[in-house]
């Protein structure tokens, strides 16, 4: 038994440094071999029931090598097969790498062939487009103008397709097709026809509340547009019209709605060259009552003393030329004296029931001739005093206007700390409004005093001769009966 077990001691050992086992000392097994093959029939070896005695330990290791031979065998078969198969992949790599290299030279060679032929073919284009580029230049160029024109013109709303290809025309890079360099040419020929026309049609008309309705539009080129009596305006790019909120005078509209009335013939209209500026500068502008109301309260005071002063010497001035009648009717027959005129009044001073006696002195028949004229005098005279006072106040008036005015405007500048012609506009309009009124209620009225002092100069001029007259008659008719009373006393 010492001896078998030292035996097997010794095959243990033995069988440890057999080939195909790493790091592992005599008759130990410090660390477990790598698995492999060679590893595996040693595991199994290892594994199996001990050998009885060293022919089966013999045994054993021949039936190992002979695995291990075997399997090493297979594995260099393997090894080879994978070796030719690569060897056969490697070839086919080559070749396909030969063969794109081959094609990629003669791509290559295609590529600088192509190029020397676009070269080529850029020159030949380059010399038969002569002065292709700077035409495509120009029209670039007038595209871009008349595409701006085009948007200002009232035209686009009714021909609104045009805007498109004149933006198309204006932003393109190459040379538009004739088709398109065709239409261009129509469309700027087509601007010129139609602002020599005026055009019945219709479009969207977008009232002041913001309500847009289809109307018919009466258009006279480019300059007005019109539609049941109103001036239409055109915004800049729009595919619309609109009623501005405040239009023309009366008479333009007059004049506009009997225009869209017409069906034929030749009529008067209102054109506008600036496409519509005008019309809302004439739209704009203040109306008299207006002006009047942006003169404040100074602006009525002056109006109220102007209308009593009117309202007065109309009455005076109708006062007169009925007197101014009714004395001429009364100098056309002194024989019958009426009492409904001055003239009348004064004779019946003397001939009718307050005639006077015969033996009244001069001097008193003098005065009472007087008494008589200056009884009518205020009748005749009345209004002018006031009337005077209106041609002084009128101006005084206004003085006080343009001061107020100037108040304001010196307030709105110290508010504003600048001296903006818009913000001092509204002060200074005032004051000049009320400077205004000021001398238009003060020089007619002038020249209305003046008319009706003439015209009562007049008649004191008639009472005054003719009572000059009659104390003359009758100074000499007492003077007559006085001598012939002499006589026949003598």
């Amino acid at each position: 038994m010492g001896l078998l077990g030292y035996v097997r001691g010794a095959a243990v050992g033995l069988l440890l440094v057999a080939p195909g086992m790493v790091g592992i000392a005599y008759g130990q097994a410090a660390t477990p071999a790598p698995t492999g093959p060679g590893n595996a029939n040693l595991d199994t070896l290892l594994s199996s029931a001990p050998a009885g005695n060293l022919e089966e330990l013999l045994g054993k290791v021949r039936n190992a090598d002979a695995r291990d031979a075997a399997l090493n065998k297979q594995r260099e078969a393997e090894f080879t097969a994978a070796r030719d198969q690569q060897s056969a992949m490697l070839a086919k790599a080559k070749a396909e790498k030969d063969a794109l290299d081959a094609q990629s030279t003669a791509m290559q060679k295609q590529f600088e062939e192509n190029d020397k032929a676009i070269a080529q073919l850029k020159q030949e284009r380059d010399a038969k487009a002569g002065n292709l580029g700077e035409l495509f230049g120009v029209m670039s160029q007038t595209a871009g103008d008349f595409a701006s024109a085009a948007r200002n013109s009232m035209l686009s709303v009714q021909f609104p397709d045009r805007i498109a290809l004149l933006d198309r025309l204006a932003q393109t890079k190459t040379m538009p097709p004739i088709e398109d360099l065709n239409r261009f040419w129509f469309e700027m020929q087509q601007e010129m026809t139609e602002s020599g026309k005026a055009e019945r049609f219709k479009a969207t008309v977008v009232q002041p509340n913001g309500e847009g309705t289809e109307q018919d539009v009466v258009r006279v080129g480019p300059f007005v547009a019109i539609s049941n009596g109103q001036f239409l305006s055109y915004d800049t790019g729009s595919k619309n019209f609109s009623v501005p909120p405040q239009q023309p005078p009366r008479s333009y509209r007059s004049t506009a709605a009997a225009y869209e009335a017409a069906t034929s013939g030749y009529h008067q209209m209102v054109i506008d060259p600036s496409s519509g500026v005008l019309v809302q500068l004439f739209s704009e502008r203040p109306t008299v009552l207006d002006r009047i109301n942006q003169g404040g309260s100074v602006a009525y005071v002056i109006l109220a003393v102007g209308f009593i002063g009117a309202v007065f010497a109309l009455y005076q001035f109708i006062y007169l030329t009925v007197t101014s009648r009714k004395v001429k009717r009364q100098l056309a027959n002194m024989n019958q004296l009426r009492a409904d005129n001055p003239l009348g009044r004064v004779m019946l001073a003397f001939k009718g029931d307050g005639a006077v006696s015969d033996d009244e002195d001069a001097e008193v028949v003098e005065l009472r001739i007087s008494e008589a004229v200056l009884k009518e005098l205020p009748a005749i005279q009345r209004i002018q005093p006031f009337l005077k006072l209106v041609v002084a106040s009128g101006p005084l008036l206004g003085l006080v206007g343009t001061v107020v005015g100037m108040i304001e405007t010196f307030q709105v500048i110290t508010e504003s700390g600048s001296g903006d012609p818009k913000l001092m506009a509204a002060g200074i309009g005032r004051a000049m409004i009320a400077t205004v009124l000021g001398l238009s209620i003060a020089i007619p009225t002038l020249f209305v005093n003046a008319a009706l002092a003439s015209r009562s100069r007049k008649l004191i001029h008639i009472l005054d001769e003719q009572s000059t007259g009659l104390l003359a008659e009758t100074l000499e008719a007492r003077e007559a009966r006085a001598a012939g009373a002499k006589r026949q006393h003598a």
